[in-house]
């Protein structure tokens, strides 16, 4: 299967502090990556790279396309959803969707339209009388009636309710999502898009921590309830963080067998949420 969006060796240097250091990232067709890490790591760094925005060291190639040289040929097969999505207040559904079928050579007007009309958003609606969950249902429509082959979005649902964010996300699969696509996706939350995920890439520092698909990573950690009794035997196996709650300890543990484990306690196959925290408590400490 051939890489849709590929980077080596990247980075990204302002003055003299560097924000992205020698990125390895390949995404294939029908794959879903998240790209994740704390506030300052380097994520939304990656993704401008990635769209041409900002110069970078290194090869990054985007279906064939190198973002800086021919981006706007790129972008025609490419969509993207900032995590600050910023449209004109004057601006109407409407015109907005008039806007991109006279731009976009990949835009379905009638698909956007259909979506809209699932949601509480008249066509009439100017953008500065709509909340912040309608505007970003409105950038949906916008990005979901786009034919495109990659899907780029950073943080998308920053601030939206709980359930406004599982609606992004439900129409995203069911909407827009096939085999034939890719989806890469950034957060500092982990836990509100780990059940769309194929692939995931914890960033720090700039630097590519683990990257793999879901399924290799939950396979290499390892979460253990440890008994009292083992508690000195298990710490002696080098955990990669404890968490002591409500007289209960646990362990996460990378790449044990579980055979071995189970002589300790009772294991369970982490959340990413919890292998991300170990794996970033070891970098940091």
């Amino acid at each position: 299967m051939s890489a849709v969006v590929s980077l080596k060796q990247v980075s990204k240097c302002y003055k003299k502090t560097k924000v992205v250091d020698n990125v390895d990232l390949t995404v294939e067709k029908g794959q879903i990556l998240g790209l994740v890490g704390p506030n300052g790591a380097g994520k939304t760094t990656c993704l401008q790279a990635m769209l041409g925005l900002i110069s970078y060291q290194g090869e990054i190639d985007i279906l064939g396309f190198e973002p800086r040289k021919n981006r706007a040929k790129m972008l025609e097969n490419v969509a993207y959803i900032a995590d600050v999505a910023v449209l004109p207040k004057w601006l109407t559904a409407a015109q907005a969707i008039k806007y991109m079928a006279g731009v976009h050579p990949r835009f379905n007007a009638d698909k956007a339209r259909t979506f809209l009309s699932k949601t509480n958003i008249n066509e009439s609606s100017k953008v500065g009388t709509l909340s912040k969950g309608m505007i970003t249902q409105l950038h949906l429509a916008l990005i979901l009636a786009l034919d495109v082959s990659v899907l780029i979005l950073d943080e998308p649902t920053l601030g939206l309710d709980i359930l406004t964010r599982r609606q992004f996300y439900s129409h995203l699969l069911e909407d827009f999502y096939s085999e034939e696509k890719a989806i890469v996706v950034t957060t500092h939350q982990i836990e509100e898009i780990e059940h769309i995920l194929t692939d995931v890439a914890f960033i720090q520092d700039g630097n590519i921590i683990i990257a793999e698909s879901v399924e290799q990573i939950k396979d290499r950690f390892k979460l253990v309830a440890v008994s009292d009794e083992c508690q000195e035997l298990a710490s002696s196996m080098l955990p990669l963080c404890t968490n002591r709650l409500m007289g209960i300890t646990t362990m996460l543990f990378d790449q044990h067998s579980r055979e071995q484990l189970e002589a300790v306690g009772k294991v369970s196959s982490p959340s990413l949420a919890d292998i991300f925290v170990g794996v970033m408590a070891k970098e940091v400490y």
